[in-house]
């Protein structure tokens, strides 16, 4: 029997581990539907409108942003986006790592380290998560890059 428990445990772990990389972008977006839900809330909208109110603010948050990172040509403006992002998820993976190593990191030096090193893992997974919608452009510089000529081959080019 604690064979079996050690190894539940550590799917366990390992599933939440996975949930949490898998559901990093989303921390933006959540932390928004439910600030306005709650809003929605007290403003008298009752239980179902705060919900289907905050269920909008939170996916139009998402798709407003994974839009405006595809379609930018400004990188100032993806970077700030997509840092808006990361921001909140780096805080969740850091709050959800420093809870996660309490179980078994007894150093708090240690346990802050992990955590830390989670930040950094979930909020780049989040940032990769949300830039992998913008297209790749070439540098621009005052269209240099797009009217370049294309060298000739010529016949003797190909013997050499």
């Amino acid at each position: 029997m604690l064979a079996l428990g050690l190894v539940l445990n550590t799917l366990g772990i390992g599933l939440f581990c996975w949930l949490i990389f898998a559901l990093a972008v989303y921390a933006l977006p959540f932390f928004v539907a439910l600030s306005v839900g709650m809003l929605a809330f007290h403003g008298g909208a009752g239980v179902v409108g705060a919900l289907l109110i905050g269920l909008v603010s939170g996916a139009s948050t998402l798709a407003a942003g994974q839009v405006a990172v595809a379609v930018s040509r400004s990188r100032t403006l993806r970077i700030a986006i997509a840092a808006a992002f990361a921001v909140p998820a780096a805080i969740a993976g850091h709050h959800v790592m420093f809870a996660l190593s309490q179980i078994g990191v007894p150093s708090l030096a240690w346990r802050e380290t992990f955590a830390c090193l989670g930040a950094v893992c979930i909020g780049g997974t989040a940032w990769t998560r949300l830039t992998v919608f913008a297209e790749t452009r070439p540098l621009e510089s005052a269209g240099v890059a797009e009217n370049m000529p294309r060298p000739v081959l010529t016949a003797a080019t190909h013997e050499r």
